[in-house]
This record gives structure tokens, C-alpha cells and sequence, in this order.
């Protein structure tokens, strides 16, 4: 390696910054990672205000903008979700065991508040499947739908409420991370479990069964099908084989052909329309059940219904709170999803508040919990919206079917809803994202699983709480047992990686250079005291027949964002313990935080300041300076040797 003539760079050992310089900073990157008030910095007043009012109230961003020809693409992606709307209102609210009026409802009062506060231009707002059957399967345990169905009701408003609450609360303290925790490996899974039980549980109505079970595992779904043999139905089952063929047809069609998306779009329109006609002309045969009588008129008031009963609050926060959060993980990674596909950007943050704000006015109009769906925004997006107008064209449109068109639909066949579900369920059961997960991670395809088979044979709460349990323990893992990997020289470069990543790399006699990939604090100190205690331990044993001992150990910190007082407590340790070997110990490239925390607590005047080195090639040439002995006798190139001249 030709000589160095460039010139040294010392490490900075300025005085460290003050408490609230840190706190300050510390504060900025976990609650405010993307800086949204960077817009409002050096304004004047009145447009600072214009600016807040945009940011806060997205709608005063966008519509000043909004063109005719825009309105025209609204339109059509507007009366298309509202088609999809108004079938998969009635059959989620028939999953939620609450009367199917108020899934046209959840799909009228919510979509007007997102267009408001919503950032997303691609999210049609609606009711979905898991979140269904999670709340009618929590709420269900401590009161019966079918035994008191208006206290149930009104604990499903109660919970929408709190869903409202736990989000906004959320988006305002930017506490977005705690969604974080559902990995996708969890949602991938616990959809594919709710999908799996949801499916089942639709061979109700495919069979025209009167009864059934309230548990939601495959082993309760099955006996309650087959214990009730005698109420099996023919006629029902013909007809939802074939609405379920045509639906899925449908989709197939789509995937062939995408430029007729709007074919599955209006299929399940089609579908219920078809069935309310059958069942028009076969009224009176007990074989063909139907929704049943659904009332005109706008959303009634609900806020005098909400029931915060301590007999009851505890199920029904439980409720809440789990909605809540994967009704955030599925509504803000669709709204990402879409935005990428037109690169734009989507604050998370924002999302959170808007989806909170709409459930709590829900549930005072006789809503309850909605999100972003995938299937209608996915239509949504098909259909070429251009804003969140599409959501107030399908408000207008719902409007309109409950002022004069809801007693249409009380001639729905229920088998027509089990279709129609099953059909959307069939596409979140993601077999090849699973053997894909198999293929690339193993312990991401266990947590995949055990979502899964926790849904589908215990609980939905269960498998859930199981998978981010499983996830916690990987992530905790991760914490204590970090990377620490010995580096070498590439040949011919100053760049030092890990020797066991490129074997060409070489190490020097003498030197051994280990960089830590991780914060150190209590949870893993002891593991890297052992780890670096070992690897010299493996290094003497290596270098002791060439009578080539340890003399320098190079910690490289530069993958170190922290430390604690265990932290530093531990390298004095290890420090002390080379010193009794008599290995010289050199730290490399430590970050602001870890260097004002080692000044802080005199570590730096233990070890010396001129430990503390820049860069691993400087390290490594102060370290080969001092050597006792390094000549050609240890088997050294000295073409790879850097060189120490100028240097100390």
C-alpha cells in the first residue's frame, strides 16, 4: 500500500452538549423522525397559519387545487366503491352479528370526515371482515348478540368510540410505532387465520343453518356444522355455489384482463341484486333466508347509547384497543402501498387521527370501527380517483340509498352475503407470501404461523398476541445477542469488513480489530464482554504456534447509537482485563452520544485519548507502530502494511 500523505483528522473531544440540547434532539428523532414543521420555519404569521391549517385539516391543501377534470375521475371511482360499499356493508355487518342497516351507515358519516382529515388520495373508507368478527367474537363473550342484541349493539358503539380515542390519541402523541409491532409476518398470518375461520364460518349460510356457534376456532365451527346436519338446505347451497363461482370468475377475469377491474367491482352489486330478486319471487320458502326488514333514512344519533358499565368495560376496551391497532396497520400500509405507486407520501401520523376522528363520530351516528380496506381501495385506485372526493361521491352515494333505496335490499339472501365474503376472504389467504417467508426466514415463517394456527384453533386475540409475542422475543434476541464481528483489510484498499464475509481480507499480527453492531447497555454487556474475551481467546490460539500474540485489541463503535452506565461499566471491565494480559485496547470512531457519555463518566481519562482513534486504518497504523515486534519474520506483506509515518 503506497504511503498516506494525507493529513490527520483528530477525534473530536469537544465539551459535551448540554441536558436539554440532547433531550431536545433525542425528543426531535422519536417523535418527530420526519420533521413535519420544517414548512412553518421562517413565515411570516398569517401564512404560518394557512400552512397549519393545510397541515392539520389536509382537505384546505387539496381542494383550492381541485379541477372539473378531476371530479370527473372522482365520480367514477366514487359510485364504483359505493357499489362494493353497500353488499360488503351488509355482509360485515351480518360478520359483526349487529344489524346489517349499520353497515350502510359506517359507510355513509365516516368517508365524509376522512375526505376532511385524510392525506391518503387513494383510501376508500369502509367496513372489514377481521375487525367484524374480532368484535362480535370479544364483545360475545360477555353479552350475547342474539340474547340481548340492543345492549350488544350499543357495546359495539362503545368500542368504536374507544377504537376513536386509543387512535387519535396515537396520531396526536406520533406514538405510530407501536403499530410497528405488527410485523408483516403477523398480519400475514393472522389474515390468512381470520380468512380461514371467516370462510368456515360462511358455510352457515351456504347451508341455510338457523344455528350456530359463537366461538370462532375451526374445531367449534365444524361440530356446530355438522352436529346441525338436519338444517342443511339444498336450495341454499346451489344457489351460494353458484353466486360464489360468478364472483370468483370475476376475479379471475381481473387478474387476466386488470382494464376490466370494474367487472369484479360491480359483481357483488350484481350478486345481491340478483339474490334480491330471487328471493322476491320465492318469499314465503323457508329454504332461502334473507336480511330482513331495513329501514329508510339517515344515520340516528348513538351517542346517548354509549355504555361505559364497568360489568362490560373491560371486554369492550379490549375490543377497542385491539381494533384499533390493526385497523391502523392495515389502513396506513395500504395507504403507503398506493403512494408509492404514485410517488407520493402518506403521513402516518395524520392517518392515525383521521381514522380516529371518523370512529368516534361514527359511533355517535349509529356507526362502527372502519378503516381503509384493501379491496375497495384497491378499486378505488383502479377506478383512477384523484382525491378524497371519490369517499364524499360514495357519502352522496349511500345517502341516497338509504333515504329511498334500503327496504330494496332487506330481500338479500343471506347466502348471497356468505358468497360474497368468502370470496373477498379467499384472496387474504396468501400461500405463496408463506413459503416465501419459509423460502428467505425461518423464524419469520414461525411467527407467520403461529398467527395462523392461533387464529384458526384458539382465538383471534390469542394468535395475535401470540405472533407479536413472538416477534418481541426475535427482537429482544436481536437486543442481547448483537453482531460482533472481527474485520480485516480488503487487499489493496483501506476498507475493512468481516473476515468470515470476505476471506480474502487480511488481519495484522498482533492487531485485532472488532467492530459492535449495536447499542450497549444492560441487556447485552455481558454478552460482549464474553464475545470480545472469547475472540481473543480464539485469536491467541491461532497466532501462538507463529508467536504472534494479542497486543492490540480495535473496538470499532461506529455501529454503537448508545450506551448506558452498564455499558461503560463493562468495557472498563474489559478493559482491566486486557490490561492483567497485557493488551493495549483502542476504541475507534465512537458516535457523539457514546463519546459524551465515555467523557462523562472518565472513561476517556482511564483509557487515554489517544486510544480514541478516527478511522480503523489510523487505528491500526498507531497500533503497528507500537508493536514490540512486526517484521518480515511474522509472514506480513508489506505491501498491505499501511503505513505509520508522520502518524505519532
Amino acid at each position: 500500500m503506497a504511503p498516506s500523505t494525507e493529513s490527520v483528522v483528530h477525534v473530536n473531544f469537544s465539551n459535551p452538549r448540554s441536558f436539554a440540547t440532547k433531550f431536545k434532539s433525542h425528543l426531535k428523532e422519536t417523535f418527530f423522525p420526519d420533521d413535519p414543521f420544517r414548512q412553518f420555519r421562517n413565515e411570516p404569521p398569517l401564512r404560518r397559519t394557512k400552512k397549519a391549517l393545510q397541515y392539520f385539516v389536509p382537505i384546505f391543501e387539496w381542494l383550492p387545487k381541485y379541477t372539473f377534470s378531476m371530479f370527473k375521475y372522482d365520480v367514477l371511482a366514487g359510485i364504483t366503491i359505493a357499489s362494493l360499499a353497500i353488499p360488503q356493508g351488509i355482509s360485515y355487518a351480518k360478520l359483526a352479528e349487529i344489524p346489517p342497516i349499520i353497515g350502510l351507515y359506517s359507510s355513509f358519516v365516516p368517508p365524509l370526515v376522512y375526505a376532511v382529515f385524510g392525506s391518503s388520495r387513494s383510501i376508500a373508507v369502509g367496513t372489514v371482515a377481521a375487525v367484524s368478527l374480532l368484535i362480535a367474537s370479544t364483545i360475545g363473550d360477555v353479552v350475547s348478540p342474539t340474547d340481548d342484541p340492543t345492549l350488544f349493539l350499543h357495546l359495539v358503539f362503545t368500542a368504536t368510540f374507544i377504537t376513536g380515542i386509543f387512535q387519535t390519541a396515537l396520531g396526536l402523541l406520533r406514538l405510530g410505532i407501536l403499530v410497528d409491532f405488527l410485523s408483516h409476518s403477523t398480519i400475514t398470518g393472522f389474515m390468512g387465520g381470520t380468512a380461514t375461520i371467516i370462510c368456515l364460518q360462511q358455510l352457515k349460510g351456504f347451508l341455510g343453518l338457523t344455528h350456530f356457534t359463537t366461538k370462532t376456532d375451526v374445531v367449534s365451527v365444524v361440530r356446530a356444522i355438522f352436529s346441525h346436519r338436519n338444517e342443511w338446505r339444498w336450495e341454499s347451497a346451489v344457489m351460494g355455489v353458484c353466486f360464489l363461482l360468478f364472483l370468483l370468475f370475476t376475479v379471475q377475469l381481473r387478474k387476466k384482463l386488470p382494464r376490466l377491474f370494474w367487472v369484479s367491482a360491480v359483481a357483488p352489486i350484481v350478486t345481491v341484486l340478483i339474490g334480491c330478486i330471487i328471493a322476491y319471487f320465492l318469499r314465503g320458502h323457508d329454504a332461502i333466508q334473507t336480511v330482513g326488514h331495513l329501514k329508510k333514512g339517515l344515520n340516528p344519533l348513538s351517542i346517548g347509547y354509549l355504555n361505559f358499565n364497568p360489568k362490560y368495560l373491560t371486554a369492550v376496551v379490549k375490543a377497542g384497543i385491539i381494533t384499533a391497532i390493526l385497523g391502523l396497520a392495515e389502513g396506513i400500509a395500504i395507504g403507503r402501498s398506493f403512494a408509492i405507486m404514485r410517488n407520493e407520501q402518506t403521513d402516518g401520523n395524520k392517518e392515525m387521527i383521521a381514522f380516529g376522528l371518523m370512529n368516534i363520530l361514527g359511533s355517535f351516528t349509529s356507526c362502527y370501527l372502519t378503516t381503509g380496506p384493501f379491496s375497495k381501495s384497491a378499486v378505488n385506485f383502479n377506478a383512477g380517483c384523484r382525491s378524497a372526493m371519490s369517499n364524499v361521491v360514495m357519502a352522496f352515494c349511500m345517502m341516497l340509498t338509504l333515504l329511498f333505496l334500503a327496504p330494496v335490499f332487506s330481500y338479500t339472501p343471506l347466502v348471497a352475503l356468505s358468497a360474497i365474503i368468502t370470496s373477498a376472504m379467499l384472496g387474504l389467504i396468501k400461500y405463496d407470501e408463506a413459503y416465501h417467508l419459509f423460502k428467505v426466514d425461518k423464524f419469520d415463517f414461525c411467527i407467520c404461523m403461529a398467527a395462523f394456527f392461533g387464529v384458526t384453533f384458539v382465538t383471534m386475540d390469542v394468535g395475535l398476541m401470540l405472533s407479536v409475542g413472538l416477534s418481541i422475543v426475535r427482537a429482544l434476541l436481536y437486543v442481547a445477542r448483537p453482531a460482533t464481528v472481527k474485520l480485516g483489510n480488503i487487499p489493496n484498499s483501506t476498507l475493512y469488513r468481516d473476515i468470515e464475509q470476505y476471506p480474502a481480507a487480511t488481519s495484522f499480527p498482533g492487531v485485532l480489530v472488532l467492530q459492535l453492531g449495536s447499542p450497549i447497555h444492560f441487556a447485552n454487556s455481558t454478552y460482549i464482554r464474553e464475545r470480545i474475551l472469547r475472540w481473543i481467546k480464539e485469536e491467541e490460539d491461532v497466532s501462538s504456534p507463529k508467536g504472534n500474540n494479542v497486543e492490540h485489541v480495535l473496538l470499532d463503535l461506529g455501529g454503537v447509537t448508545s450506551i448506558d452506565m452498564t455499558g461503560i461499566e463493562t468495557l472498563v471491565e474489559i478493559l482491566r482485563n486486557m490490561e492483567a494480559k497485557g493488551i493495549k485496547m483502542g476504541l475507534v470512531n465512537p458516535r457523539t452520544e457514546v463519546l459524551e457519555k465515555l467523557m462523562a463518566a472518565k472513561f476517556i481519562d482511564i483509557i487515554g485519548q489517544e486510544a480514541i482513534f478516527l478511522s480503523i486504518d489510523e487505528a491500526i497504523r498507531a497500533s503497528q507502530f507500537s508493536l514490540n515486534v512486526w517484521t518480515q519474520k511474522d509472514g506480513v506483506d508489506k505491501d498491505h502494511v499501511p503505513d505509520t509515518k508522520g502518524l505519532l
